[in-house]
């Protein structure tokens, strides 16, 4: 065939002429503009791209849709593309052996493309928009084109190409990647079979437990479809597998695919002038809907991405992996990914098997780490306080922050009384049960451990979770017959041990060395029981936050993250960009931690996404906050972040927030109801203001302590501006302030 130049099939117009000129397919016509321009224009602008031919999972290209994931890179030999298959619900069912190995998620295998010749060039584009992998590939013998996504329905792998390609499968051993603690009688799954019906091929997998899981492939007329089936304990998997794969090529259903993605990225917008970090937020709100939906599993280490080569972290960690990788959603206007809450409540039964035996009463709840997508640990339990190990006791109750902060956001009531506040309930008994009285009259906490850090009595990480749970509890259910017990606790829980350093790991347990989890800050952040906003608190927060920035050499990456949330929270922007580029600048962090190539994350040999998107959550930290009432518009934005848009930022009360930032100064802000929740306002805006709805009428609002104070009514809108300007209510893309490369191996 006749060679293709590698810069032949680039992003828009080019890769339309070259389309054109192949002979475009039904599945791979070109993208159809759907009508919200700039969106679309800031995704294209936030477009991942490889010049150079990736290698591993740090580096590759990334598909999926809460369940299939793909990544592409290079294969066995020169002339062969290699993309790794994963599946969130693959996993096994042991129940005998803790979740990390009996329950443990199970690699599947990969699909290769071979070509005529080795590969001498790449040219790929990750077109975030229509979430569609698309390029070509050069090879000494000629050339190949493809387009691919993993389709958002139907978890199928689709792909077009253009060339000579041959399409295999090679299925990796069924067994658990993990070594920590196996057990010497474990034995992988039974070998794997190879099959094929009506054309479609197929490896199927059994397990010991019982189910299983297939994957079928099957290429036709330059048109490929793939995809993995998973049953326990029916025995479907491959009967499905070759169902979906045949659908897939009889109707790839492109545009519904592409749909779905358009409206996920109109709920909101945010346009930066540093448009590294812009295109890095965009790529985390990318990756946020490919590894999670709220029907699909919640995020394990690696998302829906599992390494070729594996590793220990073969399940769920709930000791701040999925506590930290969700806060994103909510400012970002997007709770159909919220799996925290829908895992809570459809799996709510299996927490009690989270505790040990003997305090299993049925009226007390935990979740230990590991565990499985259905809340199952396996025989490992939550620590007792007092009696060591004593880990993992708070787990659940940070989980129920999440629970609630999506509540705060929308306001469902649903989510307060059916999953929030009874889950809460019996979270905080399981620790009310250990308090113990002490000389000082003051309920005291039995010794625990300060998440990786140390054990200590009273430690601060358990009491601040105790505490922000009655607290709640109170809040929302004052009559219930626990209220009384609740309100002890409240009010006699011991205080935060402190020092010169600011608040203490717990009792006598100073923060002494480098200490990469905030375990012992959580009062302050995220659970905000006490905020700048009181000038009392903040001799305490700066002590405490500055003694533990003053120690960075064995941070991860998420410690950047947080610092970055922190340092917003305090009022200290330029510190929060600071913190924020030095993670986004892949600068190594600790020891031997990086953010890899294609935005995912490596600690040596370990593999994780959510310290990524914990920084997604720093940068709407800097633009929009919402707590103790107030809501708040660009409280944390550098001087150098001359200009800003924002568009349906969503806040605590359930108000939709649009705002406009130029030449250093807010110009105008639109808050919309959708609760009818008192608003108070910190607008930003100098001078005198005006105050109306969509309509133009005034609105009546008063300054009070905290802000301008505004009354809306469920569904009605307030646009605050300069008193007498007329400004354009409209959301941009803001000039760049600078030059900044694109993400992948550009």
């Amino acid at each position: 065939m006749t060679e293709l130049s590698r810069r032949t099939f680039l992003y828009g117009t080019g890769a339309a002429a070259t389309m054109s000129a192949l002979g475009t397919t039904p599945a791979l016509a070109q993208p159809q503009t759907s009508g919200h321009r700039l969106h679309e224009s800031i995704l294209n602008d936030a477009r991942m791209e490889w010049r150079t031919l990736p290698k591993n999972w740090g580096d590759s290209p990334f598909l999926a849709n809460g369940f299939l994931g793909v990544q592409i890179y290079a294969g066995r030999t020169p002339n062969e593309l290699k993309l790794m298959l994963s599946h969130s619900e693959v996993q096994d069912q042991r129940v005998q052996w803790e979740a990390a190995v009996g329950l443990s998620r199970l690699p599947i295998g990969y699909l290769t493309m071979t070509f005529a010749g080795a590969i001498t060039a790449v040219d790929w584009t990750l077109d975030l928009w229509n979430a569609e992998l698309r390029g070509t590939v050069t090879t000494a013998q000629g050339g190949a084109e493809f387009r691919m996504f993993v389709h958002n329905s139907t978890s199928t792998l689709i792909a077009d190409t253009r060339g000579e390609v041959t399409w295999n499968f090679q299925p990796l051993e069924s067994a658990t990647t993990r070594t920590i603690r196996k057990p010497p009688e474990y034995t992988a799954n039974p070998p794997w079979t190879l099959g094929a019906a009506n054309g479609v091929s197929y490896a199927k997998q059994t397990m010991h437990a019982g189910g299983g899981y297939t994957t079928a492939w099957q290429a036709r007329d330059g048109r490929f479809a793939a995809h993995v089936g998973y049953s326990f304990p029916q025995d479907t998997h491959t009967s499905d597998a070759i169902r979906e794969v045949r659908h897939a090529l009889a109707n790839p259903k492109v545009e519904q695919h592409r749909r779905w993605w358009h409206n996920y990225y109109t709920r909101s917008l945010v346009s930066v002038p540093d448009k590294l970090v812009q295109r890095y937020y965009w790529l985390q709100l990318y990756k946020m809907a490919s590894a999670t939906r709220a029907d699909a599993p919640v995020i394990s280490e690696w998302g829906p991405w599992f390494p070729e080569q594996g590793n220990s972290w073969t399940a769920v960690w709930w000791n701040l992996n999925v506590q930290v990788s969700y806060p994103v959603i909510n400012g970002s206007n997007h709770h159909e990914l919220d799996a925290v809450t829908a895992t809570l409540k459809k799996f709510e039964s299996n927490l009690e098997s989270n505790i040990r035996p003997e305090f299993r009463d049925g009226k007390s709840y935990a979740i230990c780490h590991p565990g499985d997508r259905t809340l199952r640990p396996g025989p490992r339990y939550c620590g007792v306080p007092g009696v060591a190990p004593n880990d993992h006791t708070g787990n659940l109750l940070w989980a129920m922050h999440n629970v609630w902060l999506g509540y705060r956001h929308t306001m469902d009531r649903k989510v307060r009384d059916e999953v929030l506040l009874p889950i809460l309930g019996k979270a905080v008994n399981y620790y009310a049960r250990f308090l113990v009285e002490g000389p000082d009259g003051k309920l005291h906490l039995p010794e625990t451990r300060s998440p990786e850090y140390a054990n200590a009595t009273d430690t601060t990480y358990d009491l601040s979770l105790i505490r922000w749970g009655v607290t709640t509890l109170l809040q929302y259910a004052p009559s219930d017959p626990r209220a009384p017990q609740w309100t002890d606790i409240r009010n006699r829980l011991v205080p935060y041990h402190r020092g010169d350093q600011g608040v203490l790991i717990g009792a006598n347990v100073p923060l002494n060395d480098s200490h990469r989890h905030f375990s012992h800050m959580l009062w302050f952040y995220p659970l905000r029981e006490l905020t700048w906003d009181d000038p009392a608190n903040r001799d305490l927060i700066t002590r405490t936050f500055d003694h533990w920035v003053s120690r960075r050499n064995l941070w991860a990456g998420y410690s950047y993250g947080a610092a970055s949330s922190m340092a917003s929270a305090m009022n200290r922007p330029e510190e929060a960009l600071q913190f924020l580029r030095y993670f986004l600048d892949r600068n190594q962090v600790g020891t031997n931690a990086t953010l890899t190539e294609n935005t995912f994350y490596r600690e040596g040999g370990n593999l994780a996404i959510e310290s990524p998107l914990v920084s997604a959550q720093a940068v709407l930290e800097m633009l929009i906050q919402s707590h103790n009432g107030v809501v708040r518009v660009f409280p944390s934005v550098s001087s150098t972040w001359r200009d800003a848009s924002v568009e349906s930022l969503r806040t605590q009360g359930a108000f939709l927030v649009d705002a406009s930032r130029s030449n250093g100064a807010t110009d105008w802000v639109r808050v919309h109801s959708e609760a009818g929740e008192p608003l108070v306002l910190q607008h930003g805006i100098a001078g005198e203001i005006d105050v109306r709805d969509q309509f133009g009428r005034r609105l009546e609002h008063r300054q009070q302590a905290g802000g301008t104070a505004i009354k809306l009514r469920r569904g009605q809108t307030a646009i605050v501006s300069r008193k007498g300007s007329r400004p354009d209510l409209c959301a941009r893309d803001v000039p760049a302030n600078g030059t900044a490369p694109r993400w992948g191996l550009p």
